[in-house]
């Protein structure tokens, strides 16, 4: 079945995309076509980050993964990197120039049960935004510091936020709920929101795409493997499951975030080591995870060349391998089987050790791998999983950047097209119901 995109006045729309993180900032310039379907098919003009804000910044500029590019940066604070990101861009010739920008796009990590679509920032808005910051603080504020510098050179340019928590909106009651009180949870807002939907929906869309079946019609579990890591269950094209929670350090080991953990853990480290509660959180989402256990790398490149040589290198891949899979395992439960898994972000992409370790904890389902296409899937798409596997596995490099910009495209289309949801590409009759 065909899957017709909206079109967009029959014209290329250029969208800038702002995608800020703990302390980097990435920008990407993406050319969103009329008839693209998906947001793969946008292209991309410049991609670039700013990291070490604050301190001593440098700026990158990518081709495909690589860096093409370096040089140092001003930006002593985000609304700092913002507006010399800006001057910098006005400068390239392989951008358009910034007048001719139809849209800039904003990821926001937090939602809330506020917004479940792509949404013109407004004062409100930003208001709104600054308040959820209460569950994922450094994120959201960092995407509402960038806001000024936007809207000085660009002020009759739209702003949208495009929400991690989004496309997790569709996971049903009995899976968001904490076992709480509900008149607890109801006056606080407190339940399972699950992030990284803004990947997710990418690895959702893709798959569809190369698997040639409308998104409403898959089936499949995906995993966000980097920094911050999460896996979740699609089902019929909705997330019906998130290993995150109401905030980003629920769920599996990552980074430098401990991910699960005994509540009770909290108030005995506060007891035992004199800490704060403050402490207690700087531990489990700065010093936890990959960089805890292994004392050395929060990178998995890193700790694989140690693996046999480091004992605690090996702990912490092992315990991460481990997590991962239990969880893909949780989730195709949930799902009571799958089309595929998908490997997406910076570790599903690159470290083949994992993918394998995954895909072997889930033979019992019929998971076969290929060892030679895993090995040499790195950075790259396709299939790893074995020709005649009852179940197939993928590797997805993750663009946001490019799903942001589609949102985004999908949302200030041509109001003709009432009968579909904000951001929605897809005709009604075939469109994934997000």
């Amino acid at each position: 079945m065909a899957l017709n995109a909206v079109p967009l006045d029959g014209l290329a729309m250029h969208v800038l995309v702002f995608n800020p993180g703990g302390n980097s900032l990435k920008v990407e310039v993406v050319r969103c076509d009329p008839e693209q379907k998906t947001a793969s098919q946008g292209t991309k003009l410049i991609d670039i980050i700013v990291e070490g804000i604050g301190r001593e910044a440098k700026l990158s500029r990518f081709s495909g993964k690589k860096v093409d590019h370096s040089e140092p940066f001003e930006a002593e604070n985000y609304a700092d990197a913002a507006a010399n990101i800006l001057e910098w861009l006005a400068r390239r010739d392989e951008v358009p120039p910034l007048d001719e920008i139809e849209c800039v796009g904003v990821r926001v990590v937090h939602g809330g049960d506020r917004f479940t679509q792509p949404t013109e920032i407004t004062e409100e808005v930003s208001g709104e935004i600054m308040d959820l910051a209460k569950w994922a603080p450094l994120h959201n504020q960092r995407s509402v510091e960038i806001l000024p510098p936007l809207r000085q050179r660009l002020p009759r340019v739209p702003i949208y936020a495009v929400f991690d928590t989004a496309f997790h909106r569709t996971i049903p009651e009995f899976a968001h709920r904490y076992a709480i009180p509900p008149d607890l949870a109801d006056r606080h807002c407190i339940r399972r929101y699950g992030f990284h939907g803004i990947s997710h929906r990418y690895m959702l869309d893709r798959y569809a795409y190369l698997a040639g079946r409308p998104p409403g019609e898959v089936t499949i579990v995906t995993m966000h493997l980097e920094s911050g890591c999460s896996v979740t269950a699609i089902s019929n094209g909705k997330s019906v499951e998130n290993t995150m929670g109401l905030t980003p350090l629920e769920g599996l080991m990552m980074g430098t975030r401990s991910g699960d953990v005994d509540p009770a853990l909290i108030e005995y480290l506060m007891r035992a080591e004199n800490l704060t509660i403050e402490d207690v959180m700087e531990l489990l989402n700065k010093k936890s995870g990959l960089l805890g256990v292994s004392g050395k790398s929060l990178d998995t490149r890193v700790l694989m060349k140690e693996y046999d040589t480091n004992g605690r290198a090996r702990l912490a891949m092992d315990m991460f391998s481990f997590r991962v899979m239990k969880s893909v395992g949780a989730c195709l439960a949930a799902l009571g089987g799958a089309q595929a898994v998908v490997f997406g972000g910076g570790i599903g992409e690159n470290t083949l050790s994992v993918r394998q370790r995954v895909c072997d904890g889930l033979r019992w389902c019929g998971l076969e791998t290929d060892e030679e296409r895993n090995k040499t899937l790195i950075d790259m798409e396709g299939r790893i999983s074995t020709d005649a596997s009852a179940i197939e596995a993928w590797v997805v490099p993750v663009e946001e950047g490019l799903q942001i910009a589609h949102e985004c495209a999908g949302a200030i289309s041509p109001k003709t097209n009432q009968s579909q949801p904000t951001g929605s590409r897809f005709p009604a009759s075939e469109r994934p119901v997000y």
